[in-house]
């Protein structure tokens, strides 16, 4: 039996790669062939899986942190001139303390200036992969530092962070790096929610980045003010689109700037010839960390299952837990159920879980 291994992370536990090569142990221990080909959604992860597959390099850039902090980031350059931009490394959820996550101050403009990085690089193609931030600032900072300017009445410009969205009067764009425009920028997203509304930036994902309800309601009034000014001073009229909400409404700027929006997975999945391995296949294993109602609206998993159902072959999951279970898939298991609802166990011992619920997957096909 010949089984394809293609599962996402386990935030905060296992990489991909890791994830992978501990659920190949199990299927190996009970006699699979196993090809390894772990994904990634346009969050954390996403440039080493293209790096992975595609071939290139990676070089260190001093960022700007969510709050200010300077960090260390990479960007990635691959095969064919194409700048990979992970938005996550230096404007990332993970990169601020639970204690201290607020998105009313946290800043993409680190993201910014990593997308500076690839262009002095002279990339010909930029990929901004837009999943995982700690921000809800429209992706103002990320234009800040290539040169848009976010004024207020008086032609000062606004704080940084989503506290400064609603004093924005007017976008300066006679700084804009000219660079951009010798460029094909794309984004690769996670989520598909639109900038404003229940499922849009702030009420959505701004309290799972520290946002208080009245916070959430001041970052509302803010991204619609935001989609205002980009309509009228930059002609985008993108608060509608498929995936503007992306990161903190990050999305929505940069389709503002140009960039073409896809699905994050499919980015990858393309990227690893994810379509050919599933013709070797006899069944397919992926997994995340978590499985729950977002699961289906642009996650790894949801994406791997849809190309193997495609393909007829079918699918398991392997995660760490489950609330939800969209379609697509033969059956799922949790590391959670293996360790008898233990969490800390299920999280400290992920690695050998995934193990023994691969070997599992494997004896029961036989």
């Amino acid at each position: 039996m010949r089984v394809l291994v293609a599962p996402d992370k386990f935030k905060d536990c296992l990489s991909a790669p890791e994830a992978a090569e501990a659920i190949a142990r199990g299927l190996r221990a009970a006699g699979a062939d196993v090809d390894l080909a772990p994904v990634a959604d346009g969050g954390e992860g996403t440039l080493d899986a293209l790096v992975a597959a595609v071939g290139g390099s990676v070089m260190g850039v001093i960022a700007r942190g969510p709050l200010g902090v300077p960090v260390r980031a990479h960007v990635g350059m691959l095969t064919g001139g194409t700048a990979v931009v992970e938005m996550s490394q230096a404007s990332g959820l993970r990169l601020v303390p639970e204690r201290d996550r607020d998105p009313m101050r946290a800043t993409s403009f680190g993201t910014g200036e990593m997308v500076r990085a690839a262009l002095a690089r002279r990339a010909r193609r930029i990929l901004v992969a837009i999943g995982g931030t700690a921000t809800v600032d429209g992706g103002t900072g990320l234009a800040g530092a290539l040169g848009l300017r976010f004024l207020d009445e008086a032609g000062v410009e606004v704080p940084e962070g989503g506290g400064g969205l609603e004093r924005i009067a007017w976008i300066d764009a006679a700084r804009l790096d000219h660079r951009l425009a010798g460029v094909a920028l794309s984004a690769a997203s996670d989520v598909l929610a639109p900038l404003l509304g229940p499922e849009g930036a702030a009420r959505a994902y701004g309290p799972q980045k520290g946002a208080r309800p009245r916070d959430v309601e001041t970052l509302e009034r803010g991204l619609r003010i935001l989609a205002g000014r980009l309509r009228n001073d930059l002609g985008a009229d993108v608060a509608e689109r498929p995936g503007s909400g992306a990161a903190g409404g990050a999305g929505a700027m940069l389709m503002a700037l140009g960039a073409e929006l896809r699905s994050g997975a499919e980015v990858v999945l393309d990227a690893i010839g994810f379509a050919e391995r599933l013709k070797e296949a006899d069944l397919v294993v992926t997994g995340e960390g978590r499985m729950d109602m977002t699961t289906a609206a642009g996650k790894g998993p949801a994406a791997v299952a849809r190309a193997a159902r495609a393909a007829g072959v079918p699918c398991v999951a392997l995660v760490g837990q489950a609330s939800e279970v969209p379609e697509g898939f033969e059956h799922v298991r949790s590391l959670l159920e293996h360790f008898g609802g233990d969490r800390d166990e299920a999280f400290r011992r992920a690695a050998a879980g995934l193990q023994a619920l691969g070997a599992r997957v494997a004896s029961r096909r036989r």
